[in-house]
């Protein structure tokens, strides 16, 4: 079972399409199609916070994890058949590549038959080395009309040591930015967007940094929170405070809607933001700059919202996939003035 016949798609998307019983937490229901080209070999980088790390040790009979939760393998026709028949709530597909030689040819087969048979918006999450920048105009041709780029972490040492030479891998941090600027320009500015992944080892202050250039090259950033995948070479790596996740999150949104800039922001001695630059009560109060950041559907609205994808059970949400209601805003207006190490 390998692509392109085959995908692997999210458990939320396997509920959602009815695939496994749907039960999400306080009725948060999925509106992002997420899938995966798949192979027998896996994923041939060897990223140390990845589950999808061909390395990687799981017990016997288990299947990776990638984002926490299992990644089930179905037919592409079967899923795009129940897409057109029972995904109503779905406002966006989003394909992605993993390291292998095939991912990107394959990647554009799928996007072309979701492109030929439906009529919602798709995105490419690609893997940039395998990509020359000029093969960026295929994607977009075979019907993607936004690119998601995992850059994932903050700065080049992490980037090299979780990445790239630390652990023997292919990526390279130059190379990734590169492609980024290309598919700035192919798709156009802010129809790209980079996953970056907060508690690597960065500070606050490293990771806006990174945002705010991100930003200003045309590309949205949509953030993730380290969650340790057992079996992986961080899986002894605590997730970042909630404090350092939130401060983050609210800074994100500030620069990804053009209110503030990094440069206007003030820092602590340990890289902590101590002023945004800007009001931020009734940014706080609003509460969307905590909700799950992602690809837009038609309507202009986040559609990746990835239900609990990084959370761990019976814990405080991270990303809200719902506007947070009002007891969840009082939560995060008291995270926010957490300072400490720990959660």
């Amino acid at each position: 079972m390998q692509s392109p016949e085959y995908v692997q798609i999210s458990q939320a998307a396997a509920m959602a399409l009815g695939y496994q019983p749907a039960l999400f937490r306080r009725n948060a229901y999925l509106t992002g199609l997420n899938l995966l080209v798949t192979y027998p070999e896996g994923c041939m980088a060897r990223c140390a916070y990845c589950g999808l790390h061909h390395q990687r040790q799981v017990p016997p009979g288990r299947r990776k994890t990638f984002i926490r939760v299992d990644w089930p393998t179905y037919p592409l026709e079967d899923v795009i058949a129940r897409l057109k028949r029972d995904g109503g709530q779905l406002r966006r597909v989003c394909v992605g590549m993993i390291t292998h030689r095939r991912a990107l040819d394959d990647m554009n087969t799928i996007l072309r038959a979701f492109h030929e048979e439906c009529a919602l918006p798709i995105s490419a999450l690609i893997a940039p080395t395998l990509i020359r920048p000029s093969q960026l105009e295929e994607t977009q041709k075979a019907g993607a009309d936004m690119v998601g780029i995992a850059i994932d972490a903050a700065t080049p040492e992490l980037f090299d040591r979780f990445r790239g030479r630390g652990v023997g891998g292919p990526h390279r941090w130059e190379h990734y930015w590169n492609v980024l600027e290309e598919a700035v320009r192919i798709f156009g500015r802010y129809k790209v967007g980079v996953h970056l992944i907060v508690g690597l080892g960065e500070t606050e202050q490293e990771m806006i940094a990174t945002i705010q250039r991100a930003h200003d090259i045309g590309a949205h950033t949509h953030l993730f929170s380290f969650f340790p995948e057992g079996g992986s070479l961080m899986e002894d790596h605590s997730q970042p405070s909630y404090g350092h996740y939130r401060r983050v999150q609210l800074a994100r949104y500030i620069i990804n809607q053009d209110y503030g800039r990094y440069e206007q922001m003030d820092f602590n001695e340990a890289g902590q933001v101590v002023h945004f630059g800007v009001p931020t009560d009734d940014l706080i109060r609003y509460g969307e700059p905590f909700m799950t950041s992602g690809c837009p559907g038609p309507n202009g609205r986040v559609a990746c919202n990835r239900p609990f994808g990084n959370e761990r059970a019976g814990q405080p949400l991270r990303n809200y996939p719902f506007p947070p209601e009002p007891e969840d805003v009082e939560l995060i207006r008291y995270q926010l003035r957490e300072y400490g190490q720990g959660d």
